[in-house]
């Protein structure tokens, strides 16, 4: 029986158990196969115990100090403790005291995110909203891009493990491992795609515009009649791909152009609906932290799957 590293959550539960039926620690050692002078250590430890954290006293600060730092974390959001304390002319106060001060009265956040929006980019929305107030929106084809990698999104890998059970491992790879690019689009109750964009290959404003000749306008749009091809809204985000002066031209020329083709004002919120069937189908692909090991016969055929799944039951 040689020394192993730390004990398990179980072990530790079943030395509890045996030390109380009456078990030396010789005997749990042979119970439990493990080095006697591990079991003896961690007998140790537990009759011990915690040493309890006796707090320092803090450094004095007056009432007068204190409306000081207050009124100057309300003038300085987002700053340090130390940038606060000398905006007040207060030194000499260490790290600890001066988090501890501004606990009471503060609290640590992050900066919201929002777009750089102006005067113009609302008046812009408000124009959008106005002119398209009265559009019938089951005739307007949502369209966008997804990207998704053999490791999936960071931070997805994370869920609850029962005690004494030891964490999956996760494969390292670096970007992902690599990953799949989808295009496809929504109109009423119907999918179009999804296509699958070739990999190496970077979406320009040409290659995007042959690429939707080669997928969108071959294989969907040609199909469709006349009063339909009239009636239909297409619509995108503002990639620059998308909003360029090339690809504006080339959707011109397939009879997508003024009021046919439908364009976000700068700096809008993504409202495109089919950013719900990406959330569905992110979830289920990378589930209990799933990862795939080939981007052909494993991510791309389960994702295909399931957007013709999803087209099946519309």
């Amino acid at each position: 029986m040689g020394q192993k590293k730390d004990l398990t959550g179980s072990e530790k539960s079943k030395i509890v158990r045996y030390l109380a039926e009456g078990c030396s620690s010789l005997k749990i050692a042979k119970l439990l196969k493990r080095d006697h002078r591990t079991i003896k250590r961690f007998i140790q430890n537990s009759q011990q115990g915690r040493k309890k954290c006796v707090e320092k006293p803090r450094r004095k600060i007056t009432a007068h100090e204190l409306r000081k730092v207050k009124r100057a974390a309300a003038k300085m959001p987002l700053a340090t403790s130390l940038a606060i304390f000398q905006s007040c002319n207060i030194t000499g106060v260490p790290k600890s005291t001066r988090c501890a001060i501004l606990r009471d009265m503060a609290k640590v956040r992050k900066a919201e995110r929002r777009p750089p929006l102006n005067k113009t980019h609302k008046l812009k929305h408000q124009d959008w909203a106005k002119k398209y107030l009265k559009t019938d929106f089951s005739k307007v084809l949502w369209t966008d891009e997804m990207r998704v990698s053999l490791d999936g999104p960071d931070g997805w890998a994370r869920g609850w493990i029962g005690k004494g059970q030891r964490a999956p491992v996760r494969l390292r790879r670096q970007q992902g491992g690599g990953g799949v690019l989808v295009w496809a689009g929504i109109i009423k109750d119907e999918l179009v795609g999804p296509f699958r964009v070739e990999d190496g290959v970077k979406l320009n404003s040409q290659s995007y515009c042959q690429f939707l000749e080669d997928t969108f306008f071959k294989q969907w749009y040609r199909k469709k009649s006349a009063s339909f091809k009239k009636n239909m809204i297409f619509i995108q985000d503002n990639a620059p791909s998308h909003a360029s002066k090339y690809s504006t031209a080339c959707l011109a020329r397939k009879g997508i152009k003024e009021e046919k083709l439908m364009t976000w004002p700068p700096c809008s919120p993504d409202l495109n609906p089919i950013e719900n069937l990406w959330s569905i189908i992110k979830c289920e692909i990378y589930k209990e932290g799933k990862q795939y090991t080939s981007l052909n016969s494993g991510l791309w055929l389960l994702l295909h799957a399931m957007l013709m799944v999803n087209r099946s039951k519309h």
